[in-house]
């Protein structure tokens, strides 16, 4: 039998190190190709790093509720505000009560405050109404009679016809021939003498226009109100919404679409706004539809809704439509050929992205417990905190140079490594953060700022933990390319558990906490697995390198692996035919 091979057994897991410098390079080069391409170069900043808009809502009651203004309701409004403008929780704005019946939202600059202002001032109080009559959305005329056929005074051979004289003694009736002003005929006048018909045949009072269909069943006070209604212009589409909007769910309203083309005649509320569980924006390719909204019902919602739809199926349009009206404007208006069960449904009406996602989100987060308007509206600027961020840079660039001093005074060499990685790591968390800023709305403010900084230590932190690894393992007589394969499943045990109780710390802060302190509890879990990548996927492969390299292999006394210095042991002797073995404490 033929005995095995002699010989040295190379270091094991040492991979391909070069590989995976080169796909951190091209990750670092795409982020930074990304900046360039969207045209942001610079992060986001907060309220009190960059200024923004401050808007003061004043709560008010609502019709039939004359004790809605309370803490409750108030905590409530401010929540869902906060939601709606926050989004992931990372936009930075700021929503807080302010005394019983105030609300004050701040917005950082960069946000589109018109786009904010709606998001926090509509109540998003929603209701599925039938449709009773429908009409173009301009003010309707009055019956206006048409001229006689006689001269500009009026006066025609129909005048002889009607009998009208006056008697003496006694005050003459209003005449019922039409004049050149053109007054309109009053009910009192359709019984004259004169509204009989003349030897032509025709009448002197024209027929009434002909009703919109469905206007037979609705009340006349609801129709009067309906002609009244001019939705041709944004005053009185703004007027009508208000008056809707403060209309009790069990009245019929009139309303006007969004877009002001129509108008409608709605009955009583069939479906409320709160038996909606969810909604969202999806784009619908399959029909054409264009950008929708997708509704989830409750399963009480889901059966009132079937309900409703299945009535308005065995009517005839326009009576067989339902009314999707948001804060007194309808925003759409399908008909309805047969009950629609399953408890989901969908709002179209030509939304762009914007509005979709806008209403789906109002939609999702809730209807406010009130109505509100804004009180006041002010810019805020951002002197104290630039002067704070001046102030805080300082502290940090001192602080890095005390790191930088300390790594080259103690590791010398390996410092190179230390500060390559503090670089890599700086460039990958200032790219994200400019990107997180228009894909997530993530802005920074001051304690991000101080998270960031914070995030610096613990990063030094890790390279310190892999180059003592290596260390001990040269101390006890190892050369540098065994001891770095060897060190490493120590340090990066340690490495992962330390950086594990940091972002466990950092998600627990952002989970109970609002406002600015998410905004350092974010950054600090970002740059811990930052990290997490960096120490991984480039200090790593990088010692691996540069053990190959003379003068680290050699141990130069510059190098920060000097055995000599380091206090090595002679080097180890293993038996013969043993191989190493590395173990993880």
């Amino acid at each position: 039998m033929a005995a095995p091979k002699k010989g040295r057994r190379a270091p094991a897991s040492q991979g391909h190190p070069g590989r995976t410098l080169i796909l951190v390079l091209i990750a670092m080069a795409g982020l930074v190709g990304g900046m360039f391409y969207s045209g942001t170069l610079t992060p986001r900043l907060g309220i009190d790093l960059a200024g923004g808009t401050s808007f003061t809502l004043a709560a008010q009651n609502q019709p039939g509720k004359p004790n809605a203004i309370n803490e409750t309701n108030m905590k409530t409004a401010a929540g869902i505000m906060e939601r709606r403008v926050n989004g992931l929780g990372v936009t930075e704005s700021e929503v807080q009560t302010q005394g019983s019946n105030h609300i004050i939202v701040n917005i950082p600059k960069g946000t589109d405050a018109k786009q904010a202002r709606q998001q926090v001032g509509t109540t998003a109080q929603l209701g599925f109404r039938p449709v009773l009559t429908t009409t173009a959305g301009t003010k309707t005329p009055e019956p206006k009679p048409s001229p006689s056929q006689g001269g500009a005074n009026g006066k025609g051979k129909g005048d002889k016809a009607s009998g009208d004289k006056a008697q003496p003694g006694t005050q003459q009736s209003p005449s019922a021939k039409p004049t050149t002003q053109g007054r309109a005929v009053t009910d009192s006048l359709k019984k004259a003498p004169s509204a009989k018909p003349t030897p032509s045949g025709k009448p002197s009072t024209p027929p009434a226009p002909p009703a919109p269909p469905g206007a037979a069943d609705i009340p006349p006070a609801l129709q009067k109100q309906l002609n009244a209604l001019d939705c041709s212009t944004k005053e009185g589409r703004a007027a009508a919404g208000e008056k809707a909007a403060n209309t009790k769910p069990s009245d019929p309203i009139v309303a006007c679409k969004q877009d002001g083309a129509q108008k409608y005649a709605l009955g009583p509320v069939g479906v409320e706004g709160t038996d909606v569980s969810g909604a969202k924006a999806v784009f619908d390719s399959q029909q054409g539809q264009g950008w929708i909204v997708q509704m989830d019902f409750t399963s009480e919602g889901g059966k009132k809704f079937g309900d409703i739809t299945g009535k308005l199926a065995a009517k005839a349009p326009p009576q067989n439509q339902f009314g999707i009206v948001l804060d007194g404007a309808v925003v759409s208006s399908p008909s309805v050929d047969k009950a629609i069960m399953g408890g989901g449904a969908t709002i179209s009406g030509g939304f762009t992205q914007q509005t979709a996602e806008d209403l789906g989100n109002m939609l999702s987060y809730g209807a406010l417990p009130l109505s509100f308007k804004i009180d006041d509206e002010t810019t805020v600027t951002a002197a104290l905190g630039g002067e704070q961020l001046h102030a805080g840079l300082i502290a940090g660039a001192i602080g890095l140079g005390l790191v930088v001093i300390y790594l080259v005074a103690y590791y010398r060499g390996l410092a190179l490594v230390a500060l390559a990685s503090l670089g890599v790591s700086a460039v990958l968390t200032y790219t994200i953060m400019t990107l997180l800023g228009p894909a997530i709305g993530f802005a920074l403010n001051l304690p991000a700022v101080c998270g960031a900084i914070v995030a610096i230590g613990i990063t030094a932190d890790s390279f310190i933990v892999y180059f003592e690894r290596i260390r001990d393992e040269i101390r006890e007589g190892r050369t540098l390319r065994p001891a770095v394969e060897r060190g490493w499943p120590r340090a990066r045990r340690t490495i992962l558990v330390s950086d594990f109780v940091s972002f466990l710390a950092a998600a627990v802060l952002f989970a109970v906490t609002v406002g600015k302190v998410q905004g350092f509890a974010f950054t600090l879990g970002l740059t811990t697995v930052l990290d997490v990548v960096v120490v991984f996927f480039f200090t790593k492969p990088l010692m691996t390198l540069l053990a190959r390299r003379k003068f680290f292999s050699d141990g130069h006394s510059w190098s920060g692996l000097d055995p000599k210095r380091l206090g090595a042991k002679p080097p180890l002797r293993r038996r013969r035919g043993a191989a190493p073995t590395t173990k993880e404490a």
